[in-house]
């Protein structure tokens, strides 16, 4: 990898963001709007707003940040420019972490605003620091951006990549303990949670919301966060194609 060449792609990459008002609201404001319907379903009992705000506000840019990139990924290979840039001395490293970057810059801004509407705003009630609770959601948001740039390799339309979504994210979602505690969920299905990486953001905010110091626990469930994202975007380098298929 060449730290120019990755910085250069992640350059081009916002530049193209920032003409795709589109994307930016999807990104930007959808996880915030989620937030806000959110809280006011629960309008009469802001306390099961309490319980899963916290892990929703994780789940949220993840989901968000897993479509655009995987969109914005495949749209590169399907129009012809992914092929015209691997023909240039630019590898795949290089360009899958440029847009690692450009998208991690985005998930901050994401995750900034949807922590300090949730707190400052609808009044979401946590224990701890929020500022474990941003690097959470931002660590979130990363790994979302990392699965969207994964998948985007094997999806041969924009349409096939939507649909990866049930495939990769709702058996998480489900499994994640958001509706249930992992340990009374079936045995086979606890230890498939256990290998998801949306269970261990779903703990690490449950752990922020408890617990007013930083827990064993916690730094256990953030660290294996981050190391799912840093290995998903390393996949995503190796399965990378440079001819459309």
């Amino acid at each position: 990898m060449n730290s120019a060449r990755t910085l250069a792609t992640a350059a081009r990459v916002l530049r193209q963001l920032r003409h795709d008002p589109r994307s930016i609201a999807l990104m930007l404001l959808v996880p915030c709007v989620m937030l806000l319907l959110l809280r006011y379903v629960f309008d009469a009992d802001p306390r099961t707003f309490d319980s899963i705000g916290a892990s929703l506000l994780g789940i949220f840019p993840l989901i968000t940040m897993f479509l655009v990139s995987s969109i914005a990924t495949l749209r590169e290979r399907t129009s012809g420019t992914l092929e015209r840039l691997l023909a240039m001395p630019l590898g795949k490293g290089d360009l899958i972490a440029g847009y690692a970057i450009a998208f991690g810059l985005v998930a901050f801004v994401q995750s900034v605003l949807a922590t300090g509407l949730a707190l400052w705003v609808l009044g979401l009630d946590v224990v701890g620091s929020p500022w474990l609770l941003l690097l959470v959601a931002l660590l979130d948001a990363l790994l979302g951006t990392a699965l969207g740039l994964f998948v985007s390799a094997f999806a041969a339309s924009e349409f096939q990549a939507v649909q990866f979504m049930p495939a990769v994210i709702f058996p998480q979602l489900l499994l994640c303990g958001l509706f249930t505690a992992r340990d009374r969920m079936q045995p086979v299905l606890e230890a498939v949670s256990n290998v998801l990486p949306m269970s261990y953001a779903v703990d690490a905010m449950t752990e922020v919301q408890h617990h007013a110091d930083t827990t064993a626990d916690f730094v256990r469930d953030v660290v294996v966060v981050a190391a799912c994202a840093v290995l998903v975007v390393a996949l995503g380098a190796a399965t990378l194609r440079r001819r459309t298929a």
